[in-house]
């Protein structure tokens, strides 16, 4: 398949984009009495914050944790609704079709953005014009695991098994996921035979691979830890640029002797396009004071990311850097969209 799906046009578009967002935040389009309106009367009614993935899902979690905050902050309801389905696409949409006015906004990963742009070129909605970038929360790496029998406890050991057993069956939370990136790439490096099961959940995934139905998964770092204690999964290895703090006794791939899996996942925030600039001005400024707070950065290095909280401008540099990387890595795994 073609890696970009998006073509040099869509790269100029995007690079429009930012050159109309960039002028916009100048004021060329919005007059200061109202932006000055916008940021002294935001909220006016309840905020929804829409996650990707279930209720009880890591970014749920993590959702609700910030809106326990914001509340705090701003003295309005804030509340979670999460709308799973189709790898984040349903919760994206959601938010791209919202009023501009800051009242709803998306925490998600890389996949709503990136990915799916990538591989499904036929969204319903547009990853750079339906969107504002607000922040990136923090970043991480998924883990590889197996029941607590598994034949294997490292890499080599593991690539050594799949090889004598082929056509080994992993799950994942999405088709196209960065960890299904991680175990096609896997895949196509050491020459075994794989099958992806794509889940609406990571639990999901989790329940089938310790039951029998599935040979192995992949796990963010708190489920990892959770699982691994209760003697119920092995923590084989971490598809990451970096050991995590709560299980500090796992490699990375890269120590292992795999290169090339070291591309984080991260936890961002969008609003929907043409939000006001005061306004998503006002969404960073709270979100970033949240991210320092000590208990909610605990909350996320217990999921196995390490907390950043950086500015649109910041944000939007990430994704350019991270989606023809993303693009490069798609292709050479061969993932397609299912």
């Amino acid at each position: 398949m073609s890696a970009r799906p998006h073509d040099g046009g869509f790269f100029a578009r995007r690079r429009a984009c930012v050159t109309g967002l960039a002028t916009l935040a100048l004021g060329g389009a919005l007059p200061a009495a109202f932006a000055q309106q916008a940021s002294t009367t935001f909220p006016t009614r309840v905020v929804r914050i829409i996650p990707f993935g279930t209720a009880g899902g890591p970014i749920d979690v993590i959702a609700r944790v910030y809106a326990d905050k914001l509340q705090q902050r701003w003295g309005q309801s804030v509340i979670v609704e999460p709308k799973p389905g189709a790898s984040g696409i349903i919760a994206s949409d959601a938010v791209a079709k919202a009023p501009p006015d800051g009242h709803t906004v998306l925490f998600t990963l890389p996949l709503t953005h990136i990915n799916n742009a990538i591989l499904q070129p036929k969204l319903p909605y547009d990853p750079v014009k339906d969107f504002e970038p607000i922040s990136q929360l923090a970043s991480g790496g998924p883990m590889l695991v197996a029941r607590a029998d598994a034949p294997y406890s490292n890499l080599k050991e593991f690539v050594a098994y799949a090889k004598a057993h082929p056509g080994l069956t992993y799950g994942t939370w999405g088709n196209g996921s960065q960890a299904h990136l991680m175990g096609e790439l896997l895949k196509r490096q050491s020459g075994i035979s794989l099958t992806h099961v794509a889940y609406k959940s990571e639990s999901g995934a989790h329940t089938d691979m310790i039951g029998g139905v599935l040979d192995f998964a992949w796990a963010n770092p708190s489920t990892a830890r959770a699982q691994s204690q209760a003697g119920k999964m092995k923590v084989i290895g971490i598809a990451g640029s970096r050991r995590v703090s709560t299980l500090p006794n796992v490699p990375t791939f890269a120590e292992q002797g795999f290169a090339g899996f070291d591309l984080d996942s991260w936890i961002g925030v969008y609003a929907p396009a043409k939000t006001p600039p005061a306004v998503i001005e006002q969404w960073n400024q709270a979100l970033r004071e949240i991210t320092r707070m000590p208990e909610v950065q605990s909350r996320l290095v217990a999921f196995g990311f390490e907390p950043l909280g950086n500015s649109p401008a910041q944000f939007r540099a990430s994704y350019q850097a991270d989606f023809p990387r993303v693009a490069e890595l798609i292709k050479a795994a061969g993932v397609t969209a299912e």
